[in-house]
């Protein structure tokens, strides 16, 4: 049932993004596009396995670590909504989220752009062709600690964890007009709510563009910390600067674990 959803879901945007995305576009024989294929089909299934995994992993031994002896049986009692926080509307609790949520995936997001950790990330932006499939395309080990990141302060916080859940997937969604082959600014906006062309500066194969844009909703985190970058022309060229990645998703699951000289931005 799950496979047929994706399915469906892929040639819905499909056809939809055909009508709104800049031409010329990806052919659907191209081997880029085979790869993001298979990225749709992978991220929601093995990705978001070890995510939560992960994420479990993670809110177990925080709870060790405060003398809390939780048992994997009791994981709920973890998540249930305490504290100040959650007791405000859920509805306010949810715009808090999504504001602290960018804030700490900004910052994330900015460790994975260096040392050993740029390799995993590297995947995500090794596509030389930026488009709203493309978005798809990221490591497990990047995906897993990025929610980590997220979602240990904000329960701990107390935020309710239904709003949480309610919310993730708002990033998940919206990065795929995010990545979208369109140059849309969103006018006087462009400094409140990221863009598809804010975005593209932060995939390009520019000099200039390495490290900015960061955020992923909110660019006032990229205002605060001197990352923002959105000059009037479009990018020329996407992906690494530096190294060459395995067009193929195995390839590229093992390629960050592979000996060698770290990969910079």
């Amino acid at each position: 049932m799950r496979l047929l959803v994706l399915s469906i879901a892929l040639i819905v945007l499909a056809f939809a993004f055909r009508f709104v995305e800049r031409r010329p576009a990806r052919r659907w024989t191209d081997p880029s596009i085979r790869t993001d294929i298979a990225y749709w089909f992978f991220t929601p299934w093995v990705s978001r396995a070890v995510t939560i995994a992960t994420v479990a992993t993670a809110l177990l031994a925080a709870s060790w670590a405060l003398g809390l002896r939780i048992r994997v049986t009791e994981l709920s009692t973890l998540l249930t909504a305490r504290g100040p926080l959650a007791l405000q509307p859920r509805w306010l609790q949810a715009i808090e989220v999504l504001f602290l949520s960018d804030g700490l995936g900004y910052w994330t997001h900015r460790l994975f752009h260096g040392g050993r950790l740029w390799r995993f990330h590297a995947v995500h932006h090794g596509s030389e062709h930026l488009d709203w499939l493309s978005s798809v395309r990221a490591h497990p080990v990047n995906e897993a600690l990025m929610r980590v990141a997220q979602v240990l302060p904000l329960v701990g916080l107390g935020f309710d964890p239904r709003v949480l859940a309610a919310t993730a997937p708002v990033f998940s969604i919206y990065a795929l007009l995010l990545h979208a082959n369109v140059d849309w600014r969103f006018g006087p906006l462009r400094y409140a709510i990221a863009s598809p062309a804010f975005h593209r500066w932060h995939h390009a194969a520019d000099r200039a563009a390495v490290d900015k844009n960061f955020a992923g909703l909110f660019p006032i985190w990229d205002l605060l910390f001197g990352t923002f970058h959105l000059p009037a022309q479009a990018p020329e060229r996407f992906g690494v600067l530096d190294a060459q990645l395995p067009p193929a998703l195995w390839a590229q699951m093992w390629w960050p674990f592979k000996p060698g000289e770290a990969v910079s931005r």
